[in-house]
């Protein structure tokens, strides 16, 4: 398995317990959403499992391997991570953003080579922002950050990628197109572990479902499993409804009324 996750429990100091008893596992070619209302722990799941936080109780391990033994640069070959938002240090070129990301696989002080260069512009040319690549990263809109920051990850050539709604920011049609790559990467033996507010997404990708409650409860399993119209009612307290659609079978998540 490339993820296995144990018992894991998290709270803030002083503050009640956000998640508690959060199992499950993930392998290759395989796509898991998290889905939950603000505050329910959905980034602090993530940056445990990245290894940004340290949980209170639980064990995560990565191909088999517990995380908290782990160096940051083990951690990096095995995992990349997708934030909401990064604003870097320096005022990067785009290319330049997107190569660092070869660093895991380098000696110290050893620099990119030409080879890094084409893959980092084949990660952009993937995502269609090739034109970005000579730009500021600083002077990106929000949404192009996020597609950067995307080719970013998929130029560190990590199996299991962590992205914190990746589609935040984007415009409906750059969304439509980051789901389809989350599906390809799946389908080239990735494993892509992404957090939403949008039930519709799980149903687009037909995943794995974790679902986190403001009363610290996880349940995991597979989107027909997970997802029922009752739960998102309860989840969200709107009048939320699922819809089969005759042209391809796949369930619709829609608001009735407002």
């Amino acid at each position: 398995m490339l993820l296995s996750v144990h018992d894991l429990s998290f709270a803030y100091p002083s503050e009640p317990c956000l998640f508690k008893n959060v199992s499950f596992t993930m392998g290759e070619g395989q796509v898991l959403t998290i889905l939950g209302p603000n505050g329910v722990g959905k980034t602090t799941l993530l940056n445990c499992l990245a290894g940004l936080s340290k949980p209170d109780a639980g064990e995560i391990l990565l191909q088999d391997k517990p995380l908290s033994r782990l160096s940051f640069g083990e951690i990096a070959r095995r995992l990349a991570y997708v934030p909401q938002t990064i604003i870097p240090s320096f005022d990067y070129l785009v290319i330049e953003y997107v190569v660092a990301a070869s660093a895991p696989y380098l000696k110290t002080f050893e620099r990119p080579k030409a080879e890094h260069y084409l893959q980092a512009e084949q990660a952009l040319r993937r995502l269609d922002i090739l034109h970005l690549a000579d730009k500021s990263y600083r002077n990106l809109s929000g949404g192009e950050r996020q597609q950067v920051c995307i080719a970013r990850a998929i130029m560190q050539r990590s199996k299991l990628i962590l992205m914190d709604e990746p589609t935040a920011h984007l415009d409906y049609g750059n969304q439509i197109k980051i789901l389809k790559i989350i599906r390809e990467l799946a389908q080239e033996g990735y494993c892509v572990i992404c957090t939403t507010h949008n039930p519709d997404h799980c149903l687009l990708l037909q995943s794995q479902v974790a679902l986190l409650d403001d009363h610290a409860a996880f349940s995991f399993g597979t989107h027909t499993e997970i997802i029922s119209q009752q739960t998102l009612q309860s989840l969200y307290d709107a009048d939320i409804r699922l819809t089969a659609l005759e042209d391809n079978g796949r369930k619709l998540c829609y608001v009735r009324q407002l």
